[in-house]
């Protein structure tokens, strides 16, 4: 067992989940078999970063879902801030494209959270140790992602018909920017925007800003920063 503790906070947006990996975290504290100390709870980005900064953990369990905003968000934030410890993702979501995003920007690994119970010990000791961690049955779509990332979003843009001014009304769609922020930004009324959402839904097949989005990372469109 290390002597010196590792500093963890949990970053989740349901409170159920959150407890089980402290329960989980705690039996590996006292079975001796990981030394942990869970220094903080957080279910949206602010308040993650707050505690970021004031705790100084030496590791991060995120969810991609959060409240009001998404994992890949928080990745980018605590990268802004110089966060200089550990991101593991804990994820529902399996999709080859969701875990090339997080570990595009900046996680340490990535875990599926049907396999937390059997795999976070190893994932946590392999993070810790400056490694990534994959789960096996993701490597390969996760490299297969990487490799067709950058020719595959050119011809899906071109295959959608989304016009320049629509792929930059989704880019900020993505961060998180209201209509109200995409015109300002874009110099254009917020009238325009709309017209501009209503033709991107109807492109991808969608009725939501929330699917929109999930839609647009999972096709690999657009880069969050």
């Amino acid at each position: 067992m290390n002597e010196q503790p590792i500093s963890v906070l949990l970053v989740d947006d349901d409170q159920r989940f959150r407890q089980g990996l402290f329960n989980l975290l705690t039996f590996y504290n006292q079975s001796n078999s990981l030394a942990i100390e869970v220094v903080g709870e957080a279910d949206c980005v602010e308040q993650a970063l707050k505690l970021t900064n004031q705790k100084c953990p030496s590791l991060i369990l995120l969810d991609m879902e959060l409240v009001g905003n998404n994992g890949i968000t928080a990745l980018v934030r605590l990268k802004e801030i110089d966060y200089i410890g550990k991101v593991l993702v804990l994820s529902a979501h399996q999709e080859d494209y969701f875990i090339f995003q997080a570990m595009q920007k900046g996680a340490a690994g990535y875990l599926f959270k049907t396999c937390v119970a059997t795999q976070l010990y190893e994932a946590i000791n392999t993070v810790i140790r400056s490694e990534i961690y994959l789960p096996a049955e993701a490597t390969s779509g996760f490299f297969r992602c990487f490799q067709a990332n950058s020719d595959s979003t050119q011809q899906k843009l071109h295959e959608l018909h989304l016009t320049q001014r629509e792929q930059e009304v989704l880019h900020f769609l993505t961060q998180g920017d209201s209509n109200e922020e995409i015109a300002k930004k874009l110099y254009i009324t917020l009238a325009t925007v709309k017209a501009h959402l209503t033709s991107i839904f109807e492109k991808l097949k969608v009725t939501t800003r929330t699917q929109a989005i999930i839609t647009a990372i999972k096709l690999g469109l657009v880069e969050i920063v």
